[in-house]
Parts: structure tokens; sequence; C-alpha cells
């Protein structure tokens, strides 16, 4: 590894990211033979038009508070990438003399650098590419987990933490849209917040199930007339036994993402969802809340473990970089209870793969998880979760009003 390095962020921004960036920037600034270490605005989108800083001259300080931060520091982008972009980045990467590039993000991400790794052979260009993972839909292949994650499931099992107490105080219907297009990894930990048997959510429903409304209907229905209340955690990405995204049978216009993906947010399938448990089941006190954008940076809900290992994978990035001789993706590789160690994987074995919760970690009614999930997840979600409690009910016995 020498020369100039080039950092960038892509996708949905996270809590810990920033980790990842600070990782990479931090552990290249210690390599003599490294000049410079570059920072992309706005990820490949900065990189094509050449909008840099120079992150050499920041200072360790300041680089550590960023790494505290939520969000992407260096701003990030929806641009998808096709061969013809990528030769563009090629372009501006050979122009600037950069000879590592490290891109953090999710899937898209991953196959924007095994392009450009590509573009970098046809031209016999030293180029060393590594991405370096994320994403809060946790859907990356090989990996055990994706930095982000963690955190973003500490604020949903938080979340209903705190909507199953008030539901629980004032009964009705609540339902929670929870981001997870595919995979159901972060809706599902909606079950985390649970203490008692009788605590919400009372159903979860993933994308990795067909959603059915006449069965979603009768399952409300029935734990509605078994606890007095029903708490319900929806994957934004639930679809029909033909595949069609229930959110698009409210939507009178269909959008769609720069990816040429369906939009899911925005409180569609919330109030979709609403509008029939009270018009088919007669339920007069039904809520729904969409937690979109909030899961993703919320400040002052982060995992410790997931600073962590977001920090270490962009270290890993740079060192695989230094020591290697290969492209890669960084993936983390669960060891014992609790430790990891981390592996560089080829990048066209995580490029345009997509991984959705396995059968274990679903319960065979597909409205709740299994103990399995319970065990993967809780090790992630880091220390001080905070736990809910409640009075034990010793009745005083009535007087006036007997049975």
């Amino acid at each position: 590894m020498t020369g100039k390095v080039l950092v960038a962020q892509g996708g949905g921004p996270t809590a810990v990211i920033n980790q990842s960036l600070v990782g990479a920037v931090l552990e290249s600034r210690k390599f003599r033979s490294v000049e410079k270490v570059y920072g992309a605005l706005h990820g490949v989108r900065g990189i094509v038009d050449e909008d840099f800083l120079d992150l050499t001259q920041e200072t360790t300080h300041n680089l550590e508070l960023v790494g505290e931060t939520p969000s992407s520091g260096l701003g990030s982008t929806r641009d998808k990438p096709d061969a013809a972009y990528c030769r563009e980045i090629f372009k501006v990467l050979q122009a600037h003399g950069i000879d590592n590039f490290f891109y953090i993000g999710g899937n898209d991400s991953s196959d924007t650098v095994r392009i450009v790794a590509e573009e970098a052979k046809k031209a016999a260009y030293g180029l060393r590419c590594i991405h370096i993972p994320k994403t809060i839909d946790n859907d990356l292949v090989i990996t055990d987990h994706c930095p982000g994650f963690p955190s973003a499931a500490r604020f949903v099992a938080q979340a209903f933490m705190g909507a199953n107490l008030d539901n629980a105080a004032l009964p009705g219907v609540y339902i929670g849209v929870v981001m997870g297009r595919h995979a159901g990894f972060l809706t599902a930990a909606a079950a985390l917040g649970k203490k008692f048997p009788d605590d919400g959510p009372h159903l979860v429903y993933i994308p990795e199930r067909a959603f059915d409304e006449d069965r979603f209907l009768a399952d409300v229905k029935a734990t509605y007339e078994r606890y007095g209340r029903c708490v319900i955690a929806v994957s934004e990405g639930i679809a029909d036994k033909d595949g069609v995204p229930i959110a698009t049978k409210l939507a009178k216009e269909i959008e769609h993402d720069a990816h040429g993906n369906v939009q899911l947010g925005g409180g569609a399938l919330g109030d979709l969802l609403v509008e029939i448990i009270k018009r088919k089941l007669g339920i007069k006190r039904v809520r729904g809340d969409t937690l979109g954008y909030l899961q993703r940076s919320f400040v002052g809900c982060v995992s410790d473990v997931d600073q962590r290992e977001a920090r270490e994978v962009g270290e890993k990035a740079v060192q695989y970089a230094m020591f290697g001789d290969r492209d890669g993706s960084v993936t983390i590789h669960r060891t014992g209870w609790y430790s990891v160690d981390y592996h560089l994987t080829p990048l066209e074995d995580i490029a345009g793969k997509t991984k959705v919760m396995p059968d274990e970690f679903i319960a065979e009614n597909g409205t709740d998880v299994t103990d399995a999930f319970r065990l993967y997840l809780r090790p992630l979600l880091g220390r001080g979760m905070p736990d809910a409690f409640r009075l034990r009910g010793n009745r005083v016995a009535k007087i006036l009003k007997q049975d």
C-alpha cells in the first residue's frame, strides 16, 4: 500500500458508518508510504465530480469526534453506477494517482467496487479496491452481520419496548412499520424489546413470508381477543404471494428510486393496515407509525459492539490493502460467545447478492422469531439495554361491585 488513498461512503447513513471512515483514515495515516488520504464528498457522485477533502490535514481529535457522530460525515449518494459510470470513476482515480480505493456501503457499493477493480485490471493500473460493509438491513451475504444493523436493531427494540408500554396503558392496536425491503432482520429486532409473555410485539411480519390479508386480520382479531390489545411490527417490504409489495396497493402513483425499486416509505403501508383493521374488524383505537429515517442515525442509541466493529472493518480494510495482494470485501465471522474475526472475501461473492432471514430464525407461524434469532441478535445490541418492569397486580377485593 503506497501513494494516495481515497475513501467514500455510499447508500443510507448509519449510526456507526463514520467509525469505519475514521478507522480507514487513521489506519492509512500510520503508514509512511501513504502520501495523501482523500475523502470523496457524497460518494461516487463526488468522485466523478472530483469533489474531495484532504483528510491528511484533519486532526486526529476531530476525526475521533466525527467517528462518534452518526450519519455519513462525507455525505452519501443514491447513485447506482453502471459500467459507463464506473469507467468515469476510474478515470478520476487514475488522474489523481489514487492507489487505494475504499468504499463504505452495502450491496450496490460492493458491486461498484467490483466494476472499478475490473476497469483497473483492464488498464493494468495498480489500484487496490476494498469494500467496507455497512447496511442497517443486514442483507450482505457471507458476513455474519453488517455494521450499522446492530445500532438500528437496538433502536427498533427500544422503540417497540416503549410502544408496548404505551399500548398496555391505553389498549388498542398499534402498528410500527420498520425498514427492510427484502430482509426482515431489522423488523424482527422488535422482538428483543419483549420482557413478559404478553408483551408486544405480539405479531411480526417480514418479507420472507408472503403476506395474506385475511390471515393478518385473523391474527389481529385473535390477539386482540386474547390480550385486549395488539402490537404489530411490520416490515415495509412485505409482499403478497405474487411478490407485489403491499404498500403499492394503497398508493395512487407508484414512485421508484434511482435503483428502480418501488418507494416503500412515507407511511402508506401503515395507513393501509390501520384502515383495513378499523373497517373489517371494527376496532376503533388503531394507530400506526412509520419509523422511517429515525432508525438509521438516531443519536444516543448506539451499540458499543457496533461502534467497535465498524471501526475495525475500516482498519482491517487498510491492513488488507497494505499486506494483501487482492481486492475484496471485509466480512465479519462470529467466533465463540461473543467474538468475531475478519476475512477478505472476493467481491464477486458479495456483489449483487441479498441475504434474507434463514428459516431457523422464523417461528413456524410466520409471525414471530425463534430463540435462535434472539441468541444471534442479543450480543450485537451491546451493553446497557434498558429494561421495563410492571406492577405485580396484588388486587384488592371489591366491596360494592360484586361479580
